[in-house]
């Protein structure tokens, strides 16, 4: 069956879900993980409200309760068994559907222990089979039967699927799925697959209808967008050139061009794969910011290795400097493991020292968490716990006191900041972020929401600048 054919077979399944519904139907939805996850959930709310739903926070008032999870790290498992545990008296009394989702039930020990352990659960689909939620969900209302859709294979792109979003003035934009690198410590290529990249036509279509709608800011997300389009060339696969995108540089360049849109991110990149070509046109687009994630994970060679990043400590640096070389203004933000198998004391100190040259603008870390499936899970030389948390607090404690430096920079000068909305601490403030996804709050009218405006930066206050209209 094809992919169009399969789309509008979900929307037959839309149809007949919500020809059963009585009306104000309501379901509570938990996204876990990345900002992958965090778009696909966009699509299931999409679905769902097509279906007659309205989304509640109150679970207590639900009658679908939606789980898409992540199984980057061993907390979400954690988080996901405690909410199942809470939901089983509302099955009891009500007959609360439950759906799981999403990447962890990729994995087979997870839906084994939901199936044992919390057996009330309705729905289990995983991350190919996203698209078919419409038809597991009639088949369980049709039948009051239990319902596990989960395929093992690298999936498909579909497009054309209903998509409910969170922001009316920033906004997702998937480019491929799936990922090639075999990071040992990652779980992410055995539960989305291999790379496949969308359309060129497919994307430029989906931002030219967001600024359409008013929206602002874009970020293009994959597991490794500039690899875009790299296995369709290698294996010969054919995609249509369109607007002249063949290339993940291409394609910042078209999205540039697109009226309306004024700021542009994308995550994440891969240090081996980041090419001069889009060095220049970051450098040269004026809409892409300027704030470039550049995952880092260890800076000591050896444990890099030992992680399958195909890089060295100095390759990264050398590519650090290139960036600075050719993009003015240019900040950084990375991602940092703590803790990986085998990482000795000299090693860890190697990630401090590239730290301390580099100067993150944002560092997020995260201590070693083991995941099944991995090579990274069978290495010897694990690292005990408390050897972790301590290498851990000793790498906050480097990054913290670098934000309050790196603050200090900003006040006194002019921000360009995109409005966000009311600050959710203080609703006499408003917020938004610069360039450099620096949050600033200020004093304004509810009416600048959505604009981007020139801010002086009057102080700094660790997580965030305060402003003030110039």
């Amino acid at each position: 069956m094809s992919i169009s054919i399969e789309v509008k077979e979900q929307e037959k399944y839309i149809e007949k879900v919500r020809s059963k519904n009585n009306g104000n139907l309501k379901y509570t939805i938990l996204t876990m993980g990345c900002q992958l996850n965090e778009n696909d959930s966009e699509k299931l709310c999409g679905m769902l409200e097509k279906m007659g739903y309205i989304r509640t926070d109150n679970q207590l008032e639900a009658d679908i309760a939606l789980f898409n999870t992540c199984c980057v790290r061993e907390n979400a498992e954690d988080k996901l068994f405690g909410k199942l545990g809470e939901l089983k008296k509302l099955k009891e009394e009500k007959g609360i559907i439950i759906a799981i989702g999403g990447c962890m039930m990729q994995e087979k020990h997870i839906t084994d222990k939901i199936k044992q352990s919390y057996p009330f659960v309705d729905i289990i689909f995983g991350t190919h089979t996203l698209h078919k939620f419409p038809e597991d969900l009639y088949k369980v209302l049709e039948n009051k039967e239990k319902l596990e859709d989960i395929l093992d294979i690298d999936g498909k792109i579909y497009e054309g699927l209903p998509i409910k979003r969170d922001d009316n003035i920033k906004a997702s934009v998937t480019i491929m799925n799936g990922c090639n690198n075999f990071c040992t410590y990652c779980i992410v290529p055995y539960v989305r697959g291999r790379e496949r990249s969308r359309n060129p036509k497919d994307i430029i279509e989906e931002v030219k209808d967001l600024a359409n709608k008013g929206y602002k800011e874009i970020t293009l997300l994959g597991q490794n967008v500039n690899s875009y389009l790299r296995v369709e060339k290698e294996k010969n696969i054919p995609f249509e050139e369109y607007e002249g995108v063949n290339s993940f540089a291409t394609l910042l360049r078209a999205v540039n061009k697109i009226d309306g849109i004024e700021r542009i991110r994308f995550v994440s990149p891969h240090p081996k794969d980041f090419t001069d070509d889009v060095i220049d046109a970051i450098a040269d687009c004026d809409k892409v910011c300027k704030l470039v994630h550049l995952p880092l994970q260890s800076g000591n060679t050896n444990v890099l290795k030992s992680m399958n990043r195909r890089y060295t400590k100095e390759q990264y640096l050398e590519l650090v400097e290139k960036m600075k070389a050719k993009i003015q203004n240019l900040t950084l933000s990375t991602d940092i493991i703590v803790g990986f198998a085998g990482e000795t004391d000299e090693e860890f100190e190697d990630t401090l020292d590239v730290v301390r040259k580099v100067k993150f603008e944002q560092v997020y870390m995260f201590i070693y968490s083991r995941r099944v499936g991995t090579p990274g899970d069978k290495m010897e030389n694990q690292i005990p716990e408390e050897i972790k948390h301590k290498r851990f607090d000793k790498l906050k404690s480097l990054v913290e006191s670098q934000i309050s430096e790196n603050n200090q920079k900003y006040v006194g000068t002019i921000q360009k900041v995109l409005v966000e909305g009311e600050s959710k601490n203080n609703k006499e403030f408003l917020t938004g972020r610069t360039d450099s996804n620096k949050v600033v709050i200020f004093e304004g009218s509810k009416d600048l929401i959505g604009k981007i405006l020139d801010l002086e930066i009057v102080s700094e206050h660790m997580w965030y600048l305060k402003g003030k209209i110039k």
